[in-house]
C-alpha cells in the first residue's frame, strides 16, 4: 500500500494507539465524578493540558479540548460572532477556506450577519491589505486558515495578526489544522485569539483536537450542559482521545525537524517530476507552501477516474478535502486561485507523511503515467 492522502487523515503512531488503549482501560471513569476513578481521569486531562500548553508556550487554561477541526472551527466562529454581535455583525474570511469554515459563515449569513469573502491571488494567498481594507465599523471577527487544505499555500497570518492587534473589538481566528507541527506558527506573536487544531492530521486518533482560546476571549458555547472545558464545550470529556492527542503532539514535536526535511525533499522531487510531464500543471506554490502537499491538474482527465484507478493499484490519493471529495464539482479553491474551470476540475492532491519513501513517490508517478496515458487514449478513441 502507498498512502498519499495524509491531508485527509494520518495513520496513528503505534505509541499513540498504546496510549489510547491504556487510557480507555485504566482511566474509564467520568472526570466529573467525585470518586477516585473519576479523579484519576480528571488528573490525566489536567496533565495533558499542561503538556500541550508547554509545547505551544501558552497557558493550560487557553486549551479547550474538542473532537477535531470541524467542531473547533464551529465553536470559534459561531461563539465569537454571537458573543460580540451587539458590537457589530460584519465578519471577514477568505473564499478558499475549508467547508467547516465556509458553511459556518453561510449559516451566520442566514441569521443576520454580513460576511466578506476575500479573493486570493494566483499563488492562492490573500493580500494583507485586502483584509485591512475590508474592515468596517461593524467588523468583529476575521477568520483565515494558515495552510490551505488543497494546495498547501501558506497565508500571511503573522502579518495579518500584527495589523489586527490594535483593533480591540476584532477577534482573529485561524484554522491551523493542516499547518500544525508542519509550518511554524507562534500563536501569541501572531496575535491570534482563536486557533483550531485536529489530532488525526498529526498521527493521533480521530475525534481528538483542541481549540486555543486566548485567555481574554469569551465565547458563547454551542453545547450547554455540564460546563466542562471552562463552559465552552460541555459534555463528558473523551479521556482516551485527549491522552492520545497529547502523545501524538509530543512524538511529532520530537521528530519534527527530521520528518519535515524528509517530506520537503519528497515534495520537491514530485513537483519537479510533475512539471516535466505534458499536460500536468502544478497548483501548489513553489514558495510559501506546506512541506507535505502537492496539488496537480492533469489535462483530459477526471480526478475520480484517476483516484479509482490508482486505488486498484493500492495507491491512495485524493482530489479535494475529505469533507467535499465525494462532490464531483470543480474545486472551489482552485477556481478562486486560477479562474480556470478546467484546471479546477482536473486536480489531484498528493499529501505526504514521514512514512512516505522516495520509492513510494516513484511508484506513484509510474502508475500515474500509465493510467493517464490509458485514459487519454480511451478519450481519443471515443472522439
Amino acid at each position: 500500500m502507498i498512502y498519499l492522502d495524509n491531508s485527509s487523515t494520518t495513520k496513528p503512531y503505534a505509541e499513540v494507539m498504546n496510549t489510547f488503549t491504556k487510557a480507555s482501560i485504566d482511566y474509564f471513569g467520568n472526570p466529573s465524578s467525585l470518586h477516585n476513578q473519576g479523579s484519576k481521569s480528571e488528573q490525566l486531562i489536567r496533565e495533558a493540558r499542561r503538556s500541550i500548553a508547554k509545547q505551544l508556550s501558552i497557558s493550560p487554561q487557553e486549551i479547550v479540548f474538542t473532537s477535531g477541526g470541524s467542531e473547533g472551527n464551529n465553536i470559534a466562529i459561531k461563539g465569537a460572532a454571537f458573543t460580540r454581535q451587539d458590537r457589530g455583525k460584519h465578519l471577514i474570511t477568505t473564499a478558499i477556506e475549508h467547508p467547516s469554515v465556509l458553511e459556518t459563515f453561510q449559516y451566520l449569513e442566514s441569521v443576520g450577519f454580513t460576511v466578506t469573502y476575500l479573493p486570493v491571488d494566483c499563488e492562492g494567498r490573500v493580500a494583507v491589505q485586502s483584509v485591512i481594507d475590508a474592515i468596517t465599523a461593524d467588523t468583529t471577527l476575521v477568520s483565515i486558515m494558515h495552510v490551505n487544505h488543497e494546495t498547501g499555500a501558506v497565508q500571511p497570518i503573522k502579518a495579518i495578526g500584527e495589523k489586527l492587534k490594535d483593533i480591540e473589538k476584532i477577534r482573529f481566528h485561524v484554522d491551523h489544522v493542516q499547518g500544525f507541527l508542519k509550518v511554524p506558527l507562534d500563536l501569541h506573536a501572531a496575535g491570534i485569539d482563536l486557533c483550531t487544531i485536529s489530532g488525526h492530521k498529526i498521527h493521533s486518533v480521530k475525534g481528538s483536537g483542541f481549540l486555543f482560546v486566548r485567555d481574554t476571549v469569551k465565547l458563547v458555547p454551542l453545547i450547554h450542559g455540564g460546563g466542562q472545558e471552562y463552559g465552552v464545550r460541555s459534555g463528558t470529556e473523551n479521556v482516551p482521545a485527549i491522552a492520545a492527542l497529547t502523545k501524538a503532539i509530543r512524538l511529532s514535536s520530537m521528530k519534527r525537524d527530521a520528518q519535515l526535511q524528509h517530506v520537503q525533499a519528497l515534495k520537491a522531487f514530485l513537483i519537479d517530476e510533475l512539471q516535466q510531464r505534458s499536460g500536468m500543471h502544478v497548483n501548489t506554490p513553489n514558495e510559501q507552501s506546506a512541506p507535505h502537499i502537492v496539488n496537480v491538474s492533469i489535462d483530459e482527465t477526471k480526478p475520480e477516474v484517476l483516484i479509482q484507478a490508482l486505488s486498484k493499484k493500492s495507491i491512495y490519493v485524493s482530489s479535494k478535502s475529505a469533507c467535499s471529495s465525494k462532490q464531483k464539482s470543480a474545486s472551489a479553491v482552485l477556481y478562486e486561485q486560477f479562474h480556470d474551470l478546467t484546471r479546477a476540475s482536473t486536480a489531484l492532491r498528493i499529501s505526504l507523511s514521514y512514512e512516505t519513501t522516495k520509492s513510494d513517490a516513484e511508484a506513484f508517478l509510474e502508475a500515474l503515467d500509465e493510467i493517464v496515458a490509458e485514459v487519454r487514449t480511451i478519450k481519443e478513441v471515443k472522439l
